[in-house]
């Protein structure tokens, strides 16, 4: 999962757009809710990492996240940089994978599970964010996991 330096043309052609990173969720979670899957407790965990793993498809790019998913991948959600207000993440996997919400201005949140190199990606929205010039003139607290 190295950088990818692919572009592509942006709207009526005002620019290019350089892909961070595009793929599905990380392979480990679905390798240890599998083997968790071996018993009866771990199953439902097994099959969402295997819906994830098969449906779920992130592409963060210079200019914007999309996060494909939902049955069978028809979901689609995309989110310009200048539209985030606050990123949280929290580790999983031993830290080799974590799960993220972008939360946007108007309030409305963007999970995304299970995403490889998280701390990576994590540091590219903000720098992203800070290269927009998104970040509000007010200073906000920093954000603290999942809670609210």
């Amino acid at each position: 999962m190295t950088e990818q330096n692919t572009t592509a043309a942006g709207p009526a052609g005002s620019g290019s757009e350089t892909v961070f990173y595009e793929g599905g969720p990380a392979r480990g979670d679905l390798i240890v809710n599998l083997i968790f899957g071996l018993t009866v407790i771990g199953l439902p965990f097994a099959v969402g990492a295997a819906v994830r793993a098969l449906w779920l498809r992130f592409r963060i790019t210079s200019r914007r996240v999309s996060v494909t998913g939902g049955w069978r991948g028809r979901d689609r959600s995309q989110v310009a940089y200048s539209q985030i207000r606050e990123v949280r993440s929290v580790p999983r996997g031993l830290g080799a994978w974590g799960d993220m919400v972008l939360v946007l201005r108007d309030g409305t949140k963007l999970e995304m599970r299970s995403v490889p190199r998280f701390r990576e990606t994590e540091a590219y929205i903000l720098e992203r964010m800070q290269a927009r010039g998104s970040s509000s003139s007010r200073p906000e607290a920093s954000p603290q996991g999942f809670a609210a």
